[in-house]
């Protein structure tokens, strides 16, 4: 991290050394250009420093954020829907072979349909705390 520090110290001991004159001109201009050459590595230090910590801050995120991923995508089974509509798989209470749930499937304003095996209706109890579905049951 201080590696163009220490190389800028190095040349104000390497000027002071050669004992460089203030008077003349060039002498003015070397002693300019080390403060300069001092000054961007006092920044370049700095923007280390906030590289550093701005990197801790994402890993805080991205820890805070796999912790919530996990939270929500751990506790439910579920499947997202695929290219062919499947939202979900279940099984059957009556033949126990394994239904897949269609979005077609979940569209319709009933509470049931049919296996695709045994072809009995599978009754589907919707349990739902969101606001929507309240209001929906304060009307009733």
């Amino acid at each position: 991290m201080g590696y163009v520090k220490e190389r800028v110290a190095y040349l104000k001991g390497l000027a002071e050394g050669m004992k460089i004159d203030d008077s003349t001109n060039e002498g003015k201009l070397l002693k300019e250009m080390i403060e300069v050459l001092d000054d961007i590595a006092n920044s370049v230090v700095d923007v280390e420093e906030v590289q550093d910590h701005l990197g801790d801050q994402v890993d805080n995120i991205d820890e805070d954020l796999a912790e919530i991923e996990r939270i929500l995508y751990d506790d439910y089974e579920y499947e997202y829907e695929d290219e062919d509509g499947l939202v979900a798989e279940i099984e059957c209470p009556h033949c126990h072979s394994t239904v897949q749930l269609t979005e077609e499937m979940l569209d319709n304003e009933e509470d049931s349909f049919k296996c695709t095996d045994c072809g009995k209706d599978i009754v589907v109890e919707w349990d739902c705390d969101c606001k929507e579905c309240n209001d929906e049951e304060d009307k009733k």
